[in-house]
């Protein structure tokens, strides 16, 4: 049965109202999709307990429950090290699957449908792009917040004082600090992917093209002269155009591997399929790319990562997009 616009939610149903953004939030602290679902639950619970503490004259709901994510975040990220992404690590031209970086130091991606509600994707995905949540993570974690809830989320500075118990003056304060550090610590810029662009749909198409028909030519031809590749959790980073393409044309490991496209990270991304013993196609990576002036600037595979294709709307068996560029996970 529909509920009318004029009868209020239920409790449960006012707060699971709230799990999307909750959800953007604590990855843009965390750093984690998993990390990110943890504290969203314990955020979820605590509120739902006590609900009876929640005062409407005192504030927005909105506002109780970010100050109790923020909470939950801030003790996660007391014994956390600082997530990174690939391109933070050396350069390397020897793939060594013995140098496994721990799962707890790398960024991992997120689908869009998880932490951008529809309404605000276009506004806020520049905000869940890897760059930028890998910068947010050379803040101090009371700075990130601050950041995040000031600058991304619209909080106003004595909504979040109180949320850190702090004076507004403090906020502002450290807000000016984190936009320092985060100047200082971004690297060069590169142009999100937005799938309802007939130019970046053009270029995945080639991409996917390019890969799944292991046309080294034609790889070449997209990627920018300074693109770089990695595959985390192996601590391996390639530079420069030459070498990754030097790379992709002396493997074979992923000749008949087939790309679907997915929203990812506010920009588009892959579930990458591979054949297993029997020629079935089954989840064996997620892909990310992001590009700079019409080309493929940086590419990196997440290895170990097909458990999570159901997260990004992905089959446990390869199916074809319906036509050329079909993301999931929107």
């Amino acid at each position: 049965m529909s509920v009318s616009a004029s009868e209020p939610l239920s409790e449960s149903d006012a707060l699971e109202a709230l799990r999307i953004p909750l959800t953007g939030y604590c990855y843009r602290l965390l750093g984690s999709s998993a990390d990110a679902d943890d504290a969203v639950q314990e955020t979820l619970i605590r509120a739902y307990t006590r609900f009876d503490s929640f005062d409407p004259g005192r504030g927005r709901l909105s506002t109780w429950v970010h100050a109790i994510a923020t909470n939950i975040c801030l003790d996660m990220l007391r014994s956390a090290r600082r997530r990174m992404l690939v391109w933070e690590g050396p350069v390397s031209t020897g793939f060594d699957p013995d140098a496994v970086v721990p799962a707890d130091r790398w960024l991992d991606p997120v689908a869009d449908a998880r932490v951008l509600d529809p309404a605000d994707r276009v506004v806020r995905r520049e905000s869940v792009r890897l760059a930028f949540v890998a910068a947010l993570q050379h803040l101090p974690p009371r700075q990130r917040a601050v950041l995040v809830l000031r600058e991304v989320l619209a909080f106003s500075a004595a909504e979040t004082a109180t949320m850190l118990e702090v004076s507004p003056a403090a906020v502002n304060s450290a807000l000016q600090r984190a936009r320092t550090t985060l100047a200082a610590v971004r690297r060069s810029p590169t142009d999100p992917l937005d799938p309802d662009d007939p130019d970046d749909r053009e270029l995945v198409r080639r991409y996917v093209a390019a890969f799944e028909n292991h046309d080294v030519d034609a790889l070449a031809a997209l990627l920018c002269e300074d693109a770089e590749s990695g595959m985390p959790p192996i601590a391996w980073r390639l530079s420069g155009r030459d070498l990754v393409v030097a790379v992709f044309a002396a493997g074979e490991a992923c000749r008949g591997d087939r790309l679907v496209p997915v929203r990812m990270n506010g920009s588009v991304g892959f579930g990458q399929y591979r054949p297993d013993i029997d020629g079935v196609l089954r989840p064996f990576a997620l892909l990310a790319i992001e590009a700079r002036s019409g080309l493929i600037a940086r590419q990196v595979t997440y290895l170990g990562s097909g458990d999570r294709f159901a997260e990004f709307g992905l089959s446990a068996i390869f199916r074809a997009p319906t036509d050329e560029f079909s993301p999931s996970g929107s």
